[in-house]
């Protein structure tokens, strides 16, 4: 099945869906195979429930004259392969964004700034993936201005094949940590991971990225291309530095190291997220979006998915940020969270997952740095942190301390709550609303 050929059928269809639960009428189901399930056996029940066509890999699967079928050698290679084409044929001008930690926060700032002023499309929740990036592209239409999508990785190479799909015209890295360890062996090899996005933007010629400029690894990783720095230093393109002692992410920043100051009161919870804004700030002001209009772009955005939210219920002070963690971000949480005026201070926080050999010790380093900072009323969920010298009650999982915490429910209390995502402690923050 050539390009083409696939492109047409694209063209003729409403969109594409690798979701047999999931099949708008008149779209195509791509068959893509996981580590369970093989996506050919549900080709006939997608076009049943209404899509128009199917590429399948396994023509074992192909009925005799049906013509709504079409067989490539690999279904993934072939959604990829059509998004890079679709998004060759539109020439949309596009931002790739990655990094350890940040990069959803960091996209969806971004797009709420651009989009105050073009038609914009970016990437929707996390699809960040091999698949997640090409669906995202295959969302692109013909009236969008500008594009931004985020990219994940978790071993290397993972960057640069997103960035040969997407081909971005721009970059942005949030940052580099101590996260899946054990897909990318080292910190060093998350360095090159991330680092394969500027790589790949260094082989276009005259690429522009974005760059914190409080990182030296990042200012390192950026040489040989056109920089537009952001941070806390004076004179960058945008700088800023926080101000006030409310719980919510306040600062003050300047475009192009001029005099006057604006302060956006934001609805984030920590200091942390403040490269996140001012790299969304640096990206508007590239773009030509008003300082005030971005300013109020920042201010309107309202966090989802449980990251850096705070929720105030009948008996407690909830700060949810349970949807990752890694050491970076765990530690950057804590130090807020010990800074941040509150009585009752209480942490709930979950294993750190895919550290790999270092798992143990980094999460020593975590229960360390907590009671550096003095906090002391402390649960643990998961077995990485039950396996540390602590103090403060352990449960092997999220069900676990929801039962205990129904005889025994925190009252007066501001609580952080953070750990990674398949922890669900999400479901801890549920339980604790309710």
């Amino acid at each position: 099945m050539d390009i083409n050929t696939l492109y047409r059928l694209f063209l003729d269809s409403t969109g594409v869906t690798t979701d047999s639960r999931h099949c708008p009428a008149g779209s195509v189901f791509f068959a893509l195979r996981g580590e369970t399930f093989d996506g050919n056996a549900f080709a006939a029940q997608a076009l049943k429930d209404g899509c128009a066509y199917a590429v399948i890999d396994n023509p074992s699967y192909l009925p005799e004259g049906d013509a709504r079928y079409f067989v490539a050698d690999d279904c993934l290679k072939a959604l990829q392969q059509l998004a890079r084409y679709h998004r060759r044929t539109l020439g949309t001008p596009l931002i790739a964004i990655t990094g350890t930690n940040g990069k959803t926060t960091t996209k969806e700032l971004t797009a709420a700034v651009l989009s105050t002023t073009c038609r914009l499309h970016y990437t929707q929740g996390n699809l960040n993936n091999h698949i997640g990036v090409p669906l995202t592209l295959l969302a692109l239409k013909p009236e969008h201005q500008l594009a931004v999508v985020e990219m994940g990785a978790s071993h290397p190479g993972d960057i640069r094949e997103l960035a040969e799909i997407a081909e971005p015209d721009f970059g942005l890295i949030t940052n580099v940590g101590k996260a899946h360890l054990e897909g990318f062996g080292s910190f060093e090899g998350v360095i090159r991971t991330k680092g394969e996005l500027f790589d790949y933007l260094r082989g276009k010629g005259e690429a522009t990225v974005f760059v914190h400029d409080d990182s030296p690894y990042l200012k390192e990783m950026a040489h040989g291309l056109k920089q537009v720095c952001y941070g806390t230093r004076q004179g960058l393109y945008v700088s800023g530095q926080p101000t006030g002692q409310s719980p919510f992410l306040t600062f003050g920043w300047q475009a192009d190291g001029k005099p006057e100051d604006r302060i956006v009161q934001t609805h984030l919870i920590g200091d942390y997220n403040l490269p996140n804004a001012l790299a969304a700030l640096a990206v508007g002001r590239y773009f030509g979006v008003p300082p005030q209009t971005a300013s109020q772009a920042i201010a309107d955005y309202l966090p989802q998915n449980h990251r850096s939210q705070l929720v105030q219920t009948a008996d407690n002070t909830l700060i949810v940020d349970a949807y990752n963690a890694n050491p970076t971000s765990m530690t950057a949480a804590i130090d807020n969270f010990a800074r941040m005026k509150a009585d009752g201070k209480m942490l709930i926080l979950g294993d750190m997952r895919e550290l790999g050999a270092d798992s143990l010790a980094l999460h020593q380093q975590i229960v360390d740095h907590i009671e550096a900072c003095g906090l002391t009323e402390v649960v643990f969920v998961g077995s990485q942190f039950a396996a540390t010298r602590h103090h403060g009650p352990t449960y092997p999982d999220a069900d676990a301390l929801i039962a205990d915490m129904r005889a025994h429910r925190p009252c007066g209390k501001t609580i952080l709550i953070k750990g990674s995502n398949s922890l669900h402690l999400d479901r801890v923050a549920q339980a604790l609303e309710d």
